[in-house]
């Protein structure tokens, strides 16, 4: 994987960036939403993709 296609997600509701991902930027368009674990909520909340530099 290349340094351009990572991605930093977000959690939707506690607003910390702890995740860093990769996502396919030619073949996907939108924002990515992915459901993970966030250590700052203790719980599975929404996290949703950062704006780019």
């Amino acid at each position: 994987m290349s340094q351009d296609n990572l991605v930093r997600v977000q959690c939707t509701e506690c607003k910390k960036g702890i995740y860093n991902t990769f996502k396919n930027k030619k073949k996907i368009k939108e924002k990515l939403e992915l459901l993970k674990h966030c250590a700052f909520c203790r719980k599975h909340t929404k996290h949703v993709e950062l704006k780019g530099k």
